[in-house]
């Protein structure tokens, strides 16, 4: 089959949907088609098994999104005349095939010699040309260096009021001997003139344009006579360095910090990468941590929440006075606004201060007769703790 008389099948009327159809369109059409034209079905008849040939070609084509785009994408550039003079690069009319017989599966992978030569790879070089029917080559544009990441542990209150510390990292930077251009100091790259500084050759086959890597400067569209004998030409070397990190207030565990161009250096000079830190943060025995507010329980006695009372209470940075109304539950939240994690500019959230009775667990025979007396005297006023409980 030639290459004109595959672009130039319909599958779709072979599947007899229409070039819009959805995947599922496509699968029930398919089945359908499948169930009535298959040998089993028709025994000894030829024309159903050519048919059913066609519908299995045009359902594997159809099902797979990545070589249905291609499909779509050569019909279109051959209903156009794309595949014209121009894209021969001139001399004579239509399409020209090339020389030789044209396997189908040479579209799908497994070409001549073995070679993996799918369809996007044969209209790859169609798809991405730059002007003048040059391909354009990112080969020899500068290339970012690559992201790192790493890790620090701070203690609770470093991560609520923030932070600075130093971090150790071992990875490639820019080599400080050439800056970067990989040349020897006092030297310079030149400009590759095999490629005249693309860093690919372009090669023109029959119908089709190819582009490879330069051999001569391996792609980077420049040479270098004096290599640098730090980094041997690279631009880059390994090295170990400390990085001040301020940690803002307010961070969280889990929480990642990026630092622009702190990560691996670019190759010959081009941009560093980023450097993402990744924060945890220790557990602290008093505070816990509710968004942006703070949380504290303090123990307090059975008379303090009938009588009521004032607690002193611990701050991330000092302590607070709190008030405990007379009549306070056990286990109420009492706010105190503005003392939580301070986190600019949003502002600080609030502490948030849970009282817990602490019941003692021996007493004197004095507090004991103490207490004996206030509950008969509780018991006198016509309180009763379980009144309206459901398990009375």
């Amino acid at each position: 089959m030639s290459q004109r008389e595959w672009i130039e099948k319909d599958f779709y009327k072979e599947l007899g949907v229409s070039s819009s159809a959805s995947a599922d369109e496509i699968k029930k059409a398919y089945r359908k088609l499948a169930r009535d034209l298959h040998p089993d079905a028709n025994p000894d008849d030829p024309k159903a098994e050519e048919r059913f040939k066609a519908v299995s070609e045009a359902n594997t084509i159809l099902s797979d999104p990545e070589k249905r785009k291609e499909y779509d994408e050569a019909r279109r550039l051959f209903a156009s005349g794309g595949f014209g003079p121009r894209a021969q690069g001139g001399g004579g009319g239509g399409f020209n095939p090339g020389a030789g017989g044209f396997d189908i599966n040479d579209l799908f992978g497994g070409g001549a010699g073995g070679q993996d030569s799918g369809l996007g790879d044969i209209f790859g070089g169609l798809f991405n040309r730059g002007g003048g029917g040059q391909r354009t080559s990112t080969a020899n544009r500068p290339r970012r260096g690559k992201d790192l990441e790493t890790e620090t542990t701070l203690g609770f209150r470093e991560a609520a009021l923030g932070v600075t510390v130093p971090l150790r990292i071992t990875s490639p930077a820019s080599c400080t001997t050439c800056h970067g251009s990989g040349a020897k100091p006092g030297t310079s790259p030149r400009v590759c003139p095999h490629c005249n500084g693309t860093g690919v050759i372009n090669r023109n086959q029959g119908a089709f344009g190819f582009s490879e890597p330069c051999d001569d400067c391996r792609g980077t569209g420049s040479i270098i006579d004096s290599p640098c004998e730090d980094c041997h030409g690279s631009g880059v070397t390994n090295r170990t360095r400390t990085i001040t990190v301020r940690v803002p207030s307010g961070v969280s565990d889990g929480q990642k910090i990026r630092l622009k161009g702190k990560g691996e250096a670019g190759l010959r000079g081009a941009p560093a990468g980023d450097l993402f830190v990744n924060i945890r943060v220790r557990p602290d025995s008093v505070f816990g941590r509710n968004g942006d507010d703070l949380t504290v329980t303090v123990p307090v006695s059975y008379g303090e929440l009938v009588l009521g009372t004032t607690l002193s209470v611990p701050t991330l940075e000092g302590r607070v006075g709190v008030k405990v109304p007379p009549g306070t539950v056990d286990g109420r939240v009492l706010r105190v606004r503005g003392r939580g994690i301070p986190k600019r500019p949003e502002g600080a959230g609030d502490l948030l201060v849970t009282v817990k009775v602490s019941v003692p667990q021996k007493l004197d025979d004095a507090a004991i007769e103490a207490l004996e007396t206030y509950l008969e005297a509780e018991k006198a006023s016509g309180f009763d703790p379980r009144a309206g409980w459901a398990g009375v």
